[in-house]
């Protein structure tokens, strides 16, 4: 009789131990007997026989983790502070047992996948675009038969660099083809049998990729994010195990297919926090795919026009420098914080010459901050350099970071101004102002309030792409890199808000913001971008180099000690009783204190104080170095708490 430790799947229960009359490999998913229920769970390793009496495992499932799925699970659930039940659960196994499939010779590989593509004798290399607006690129047949775009000399000379390294970062600017150089490492991957992730931070970026995907690998490619059915999935993972799909492209959860021989992990648009979630486990898939490049000897290329703090510091940089097409793009500053007659006159102006638009607005937040009409300026704490939120029901600024309060400013303490103002304009509202301006103008909605599935997303950007609408409206969603070559006017709103959050990457947010929102038009031809701000100071040395403000931005971080120059980390305590919430927060603090290495920045309720009847707390944690901070969270980690390492969001 052989017995074995396991885990549940997806459950918080202890390890347990059954038994089996022939031997099971680790890694290896079962059904077990618990209580009168039937459970999956996953064999962690073979033990001697307890003493005590153990039941019998009923049956295999035929999947099995691999060592590697499971050493770096094990990393999820120490560093994150998840259980690795939890942590396992990312994943999905392989269906094939124990012993994986012979993978497919690549002879085999190239009539699968390039057989797709088509054209087998070289063709004319030309750039345009077409009546949606994509660009689109004749293909050049090289080696084996393989396709492969055509590149710049600037974009040979990113590829050849990034050949050579195993982890790098690519700072290249919107429309500078980005996008072909990850096809052509891709079908570098092709060529010596590896197979390939392609990351991207929402599925709200999967339709249009999808079609450049698809016309260079056809059905090697594979999509996949959280709206594809069940019966999809199954199709995928049945196609990866076979070998015949060599390519996994979506949102973060596509880090975690069971694809074997992987040799490259794109993290496009990596700067975005959507690759950070927001449940147990709280990881971020672009630190994760990183550690996944090292575990299993796959090259790891991060990506972005506006690139984090944190990877530009931490990684090696690559840099395009200009887009793959020259256009001139004017940026214009506008005063005002409302939809006011310059913004309409631009809207109605591009609208009659047949061209399209695209109009920013910050998202809806729980918290409003002060800021003054005059100078931009928002009012900050004195002890962390962050925009303080204002509470009207307590009459008072709260700092969320070290929980400094004092009274509401009237006055504002940078030019003195009066009064300073806190409203903001919803996505439906400026709608309604636009249409009743506008006469006969379209206008699509894109925020999370309108698209809420993936259906729907899919038909906002048909109805953008055939010009059934003309401009395109929302929040943060507008900022991912969707390509439409009849984008001639940005107008962006709102950044004099998101400059005075209560976040240490407020500049960060807001600049990225405006760079990312800029580069969706211009694409084919000129465009103006119109800035809405009352502090163009700030904004005016960077706007044609994000480079310039990385270097002020990380001089700045590095002064205050904030990441990538010190770890953070976020304690959430949240109960139904006001006064057991708090006396955890208490007790939580002076265990922490007896750790010299790590700092208490702040302590006390939450900014979202209460959440589905329960009471928020929370405490912020500094360190220079991150394993002794790791160290104080493990001895204090307990059922009552909830802990976010590297934190992205503080409300």
């Amino acid at each position: 009789m052989h017995y074995y430790e396991t885990i549940l799947l997806r459950s918080s229960a202890p390890h347990l131990t059954y038994h089996s009359p022939h031997p099971l490999c680790t890694g290896s998913v079962v059904s077990v007997p618990l209580h009168s229920t039937e459970k999956q769970a996953v064999i962690l390793q073979e033990k001697e026989k307890p003493a005590f009496e153990t039941e019998a495992i009923i049956a295999e499932a035929g999947e099995v983790y691999s060592a590697e799925q499971m050493e770096i699970a094990k990393f999820i659930s120490a560093y994150y502070f998840s259980s690795f039940s939890e942590a396992i659960s990312l994943f999905i196994p392989h269906t094939v047992g124990c012993c994986p499939p012979t993978t497919p010779s690549y002879a085999e590989i190239q009539k699968q996948v390039y057989g797709i593509v088509g054209a087998q004798h070289p063709t004319v290399t030309t750039v345009s675009y077409d009546r949606e607006g994509i660009k689109q690129d004749k293909h050049v047949i090289v080696g084996m038969g393989a396709s492969r775009p055509t590149l710049s000399a600037a974009q040979e000379e990113v590829y050849s660099q990034l050949l050579q390294k195993d982890k790098s970062l690519l700072f290249g600017v919107t429309g500078s083809g980005k996008t072909e150089i990850f096809i052509t490492l891709v079908v570098k991957m092709l060529e010596e049998g590896k197979t390939s992730i392609f990351l991207m931070p929402e599925i709200s970026l999967t339709p249009q990729m999808e079609k450049r995907l698809k016309a260079y690998f056809g059905d090697a490619v594979a999509m996949w994010h959280s709206k594809i059915t069940k019966k999809k999935k199954q199709q995928i993972l049945t196609g990866i195990e076979e070998g015949r799909i060599r390519i996994v492209a979506g949102a973060r959860s596509a880090l975690f297919v069971p694809l074997r021989d992987l040799g490259l992990i794109v993290v496009d648009e990596e700067h975005d926090d959507s690759y950070k979630a927001m449940t147990r486990p709280r990881y971020h898939a672009r630190d994760v795919a990183i550690l996944m490049g090292q575990k299993l000897g796959a090259k790891v290329v991060l990506a972005s026009a506006t690139p984090s703090m944190t990877s530009y510091h931490k990684h090696a940089v690559v840099i395009l420098e200009k887009p793959y097409i020259q256009s001139k793009k004017t940026y214009r500053f506008i005063q005002g914080d409302s939809i006011n007659q310059e913004i309409l006159k631009a809207l109605r102006q591009n609208f009659h010459q047949g061209r399209q638009s695209l109009l920013f607005l910050p998202t809806r937040g729980n918290f409003k901050y002060l800021y003054c009409e005059q100078c931009g300026k928002t009012h900050r704490c004195p002890y962390c350099s962050v925009g303080m939120a204002l509470h009207r029901a307590y009459r008072h600024l709260k700092c969320h970071y070290c929980n400094y309060t004092e009274a509401i400013r009237e006055h504002c303490t940078a030019c003195g101004y009066a009064p300073l103002k806190s409203e903001r304009m919803g996505t439906v509202e400026a709608i309604e102002q636009i249409t009743e301006a506008i006469e006969d103008i379209k206008v699509e909605q894109f925020d999370k309030d309108s698209i809420t599935t993936h259906k729907k997303l899919t038909e906002a950007l048909k109805r953008f792409e055939s010009e059934e609408s003309h401009l395109l409206l929302g929040t943060q969603m507008l900022s991912k890199g969707h390509d439409y070559a009849k984008i001639t006017l940005s107008v962006i709103m709102g950044l004099d808000h998101i400059l005075g959050l209560a976040d240490y990457r407020a500049r960060e947010r807001a600049m990225s913001l405006l760079f990312q929102i800029a580069g969706r038009s211009g694409r084919a031809s000129e465009a103006e971008v119109l800035i809405q701000t009352a502090d163009r100071e700030f904004f005016t040395p960077y706007l044609e180099d994000y480079g310039r403000f990385i270097r002020d931005e990380l001089a700045f971080l590095e002064a205050a000690q904030y990441p990538p120059f010190a770890s953070l980390a976020r304690i959430l305590i949240a109960h139904k009783d006001e006064r057991k919430a708090s006396k955890t927060t208490m007790d939580t603090v002076s265990r922490l204190k007896t750790f010299k290495e790590i700092e208490i920045v702040g302590h006390g309720k939450a900014p979202v104080e209460r959440i589905a009847n329960k009471f928020r707390f929370q405490i912020l944690l500094r360190a220079k170095n991150r394993v002794p901070l790791l160290k104080a969270l493990h001895a204090v980690d307990c059922r009552e708490i909830e802990i976010d390492m590297d934190p992205v969001e503080f409300s």
